[in-house]
């Protein structure tokens, strides 16, 4: 006998929130609030429409958000989580800062908004 991996999400987890900032020589700052929505299948990366965030270069926002995504999927596809995805992400708030925004933080604040996210259908009080 098999068993049937539940789906995540479950149900619909909204502004998971997360703040990722280390100050070191080679400081991180990401800052995200996503949702998490049931889907057919697969995984979704939306930006929320109207979404703005006051950084300069504004084409540099574009890679964090796509780096966001990846460290999301990569942390849901864990084989340690045992879920199959089916899940529509939505950014609906994101901060960035010149001295220590780049990919690899945002790719870490999407591995914990995951995390976080897994954590809720685990204790849904939270």
């Amino acid at each position: 006998m098999t068993s049937v991996l539940p789906r995540f999400p479950p149900h619909p987890i909204r502004g998971v929130r997360v703040l990722h900032q280390k100050q070191n020589c080679a400081p991180h700052f990401a800052e995200i609030e996503v949702d998490f929505e049931p889907a057919a299948d697969g995984f979704v990366f939306e930006v929320a429409q109207g979404l703005t965030v006051d950084y300069e270069p504004a084409e540099a926002l574009s890679r964090f958000f796509e780096a966001a995504a990846v460290g999301i999927e990569e942390q849901l596809s864990l084989p340690e989580h045992a879920v199959v995805i089916a899940t529509r992400v939505v950014l609906r708030r994101a901060r960035a800062d010149t001295f220590g925004s780049h990919e690899l933080a945002f790719k870490i604040a999407g591995y914990l908004a995951a995390r976080q996210a897994l954590e809720r259908t685990r204790c849904p009080h939270r």
